[in-house]
């Protein structure tokens, strides 16, 4: 990518998040090379070396506390949320050298930018990825993983962090429609849709990919469906992807099946129905899986997941209404023929017969059948990842996302500073 402005005077934007580089670290990198911006990262999990990635200048902020269990159950979200803010602010004050930022950007819900108007006297931006709502929504969509009523009413509690950023932040920004649309709507006004961006030089076709991944190799002559998650459970469905690919393996001799991710649990509470087991562990103890042809490669760089995707005959995503995973967006920029969930955060970007497949997500059978369908005739159904392909470099790659995102940043840079009177014990 090349510069798409001559850099100008250096504007200094202070990014915060719990971790490094998550969301906004390729922000921070595209802004100092392309645009000479000064960038400061603050997060909690990684200080850098010297206190630097490259030109990123790096800030270790920590919580000095978190809720326990005498917290009520519906504040300790909050409690831990406050303590996180507390800490960027502490970490901050620690360093008056630290240049003053043109703008702060933070990611919203760990609440850590509430307490910087107290420091710096320039305008916030909060990144928005997701609203709670306690019906209709993630929490009570899989009525065979049954959440407890406690847990309903928790989930408004889960927002109250959320609604104070999204009053004191001067804009804000989610990245899909779907996303910002499950805002309170007196706040999306303030609010805009603007993707992170994918590196599709990073995620592309591979006309001949390595088959190896550690000490197991795609075996000559088979077909191979995959999955790939963060964590390996309900709500991205992957007992129900098992299920299919268990049934599609009745079908044909010729298929194995790789499964990036780990087993763990980044949402809900699968443990809780499975006597402390894990989705995956309790699945597997039933026995009724062929394991030889399953292979699980734990977690993968981008670089060997970019490879799995380009030899990939089909590739399985699902997930409850709930934020899309970049694995979507990483598949597509790979040329793989998608096959994914009906539900509505992926129908967005997945459109059914132009750039990938979709199946009810509770219909297992119908997994099965359209991935053997596919894997009877790959020729008619290559066009779907080719258009996949084309949608990420139109809409959501890095050329397509970072120049609004830039727009966003000096637009509210330049809007005029809030000032804010010094507190007298700084």
């Amino acid at each position: 990518m090349g510069p798409l402005a001559p850099p100008g005077e250096a504007m200094h934007i202070l990014f915060v998040h719990q971790n490094y580089p998550a969301q906004f670290g390729h922000l921070a990198r595209y802004l100092n090379q392309y645009h000479g911006y000064d960038c400061t990262f603050v997060n909690q999990r990684i200080a850098g070396k010297d206190g630097r990635d490259g030109a990123i200048r790096i800030v270790q902020y920590k919580a000095n506390g978190k809720a326990n269990e005498k917290s009520h159950q519906s504040s300790r979200v909050f409690e831990d949320t406050v303590w996180h803010t507390h800490g960027v602010y502490d970490a901050l004050v620690a360093m008056p050298d630290l240049p003053r930022p043109d703008l702060i950007v933070g990611h919203s819900g760990f609440g850590s930018t509430l307490l910087l108007r107290e420091l710096y006297d320039c305008p916030i931006i909060n990144y928005f990825e997701y609203f709670y709502k306690p019906h209709g929504s993630d929490i009570d969509f899989r009525p065979d993983f049954p959440c407890r009523y406690e847990t309903v009413l928790q989930s408004p509690f889960r927002n109250a962090m959320i609604l104070l950023d999204l009053n004191n932040c001067d804009r804000g920004y989610s990245p899909t429609h779907w996303q910002h649309s499950k805002l309170p709507a007196e706040y999306r006004p303030k609010v805009d849709v603007l993707f992170d961006g994918v590196d599709v030089n990073v995620w592309k076709p591979d006309a001949n990919p390595s088959r190896k991944f550690g000490d197991w190799e795609v075996p000559h002559g088979c077909k191979l469906v995959t999955y790939a998650t963060r964590g390996m459970e309900s709500m991205r469905g992957f007992d129900i992807f098992l299920s299919a690919a268990h049934r599609l393996s009745k079908m044909r001799s010729d298929v194995v099946f790789a499964i990036a991710g780990q087993d763990r649990v980044a949402y809900g509470s699968d443990q809780r129905h499975f006597g402390g087991k894990t989705l995956k562990q309790y699945i597997l103890s039933l026995g009724y899986l062929d394991t030889s042809r399953f292979h699980f490669l734990g977690l993968l760089s981008p670089v060997d997941l970019a490879r799995l995707f380009a030899l990939s005959d089909v590739h399985c995503y699902l997930t409850v209404p709930f934020i899309l995973s970049w694995s979507v967006f990483n598949a597509l920029s790979c040329g793989v023929t998608l096959l994914a969930s009906d539900t509505p955060s992926v129908r967005e970007v997945v459109k059914h017969g132009q750039n990938g497949l979709l199946v009810p997500f509770f219909d297992e059978i119908g997994f099965a059948e359209q991935a053997n369908a596919i894997l009877n005739d790959p020729a008619k159904y290559k066009p779907l990842g080719q258009a996949g392909r084309q949608l990420v470099q139109q809409c959501y790659s890095y050329e397509a996302c970072l120049p609004p995102i830039h727009r966003l940043y000096e637009q509210t840079a330049s809007a005029g500073k809030k000032p804010r009177p010094v507190a007298p014990w700084l």
